[in-house]
C-alpha cells in the first residue's frame, strides 16, 4: 500500500539492543514494532483504554503474523511504523503495518518491511472467538475514513 494511504504513523529509532552484531535489526523485532505500532494506533482510536491489560472491555489475541522483509534496518535509524486497519469480519480484525526507515534523518522514506496481523477478538483471556464489538469497528473506521466490516 502507499506510504501517502497510511493515516498513522508512530516514529521510533532503532536502538543498540535490538540489532545483531552487524548493527542491522535482529528479524523478530519487526513483529514486536508491529505490536507497539497496533497498540499506538489502537491508542489513537481512543480504544486502548478500554482493552485487554489496560482496561478489559475487548480482548485480541494475534492468531496469523507475516513479514516481507524489503531492505535491513540500521542501528540509530529513525523507523516510521505505519498502520492502518484492514478487513474485519465477525470475530477479527487484519491490520497492515510497514516499517519505513529514514535514513539516517534525511528527507527520504525507504520501505523495509511489510507486516499483516489478523487479530480475533475473544470474550476472555482464554476465550473462544467472540464477535467484534460495534464501538471498536466504528473507531477503527473513524481513522480510516471508510467502511472496514466485512459481510462474512
Amino acid at each position: 500500500m502507499p506510504r501517502a494511504d497510511f493515516r498513522f504513523a508512530f516514529r521510533r529509532r532503532v536502538r543498540y539492543a535490538e540489532v545483531d552484531a552487524q548493527a542491522v535489526v535482529y528479524f523478530a523485532r519487526y513483529l514486536e514494532w508491529a505490536d507497539v505500532g497496533v497498540v499506538e494506533y489502537w491508542r489513537r482510536a481512543g480504544i486502548f483504554e478500554r482493552t485487554g491489560i489496560a482496561g478489559g472491555e475487548a480482548e485480541f489475541h494475534v492468531v496469523r503474523a507475516e513479514v516481507d522483509y524489503v531492505a535491513p534496518l540500521l542501528l540509530d535509524e529513525e523507523v516510521d511504523i505505519c498502520v492502518a486497519a484492514g478487513r474485519i469480519g465477525r470475530t477479527s480484525a487484519e491490520f497492515l503495518c510497514e516499517l519505513h526507515g529514514l535514513a539516517n534523518g534525511a528527507d527520504r522514506d525507504d520501505l523495509r518491511a511489510r507486516i499483516r496481523q489478523v487479530q480475533v477478538h475473544v470474550a476472555e483471556a482464554r476465550g473462544r472467538p467472540s464477535p467484534v464489538p460495534d464501538w471498536i469497528v466504528d473507531a477503527f473506521e473513524g481513522i480510516e475514513g471508510r467502511t472496514l466490516r466485512s459481510a462474512s
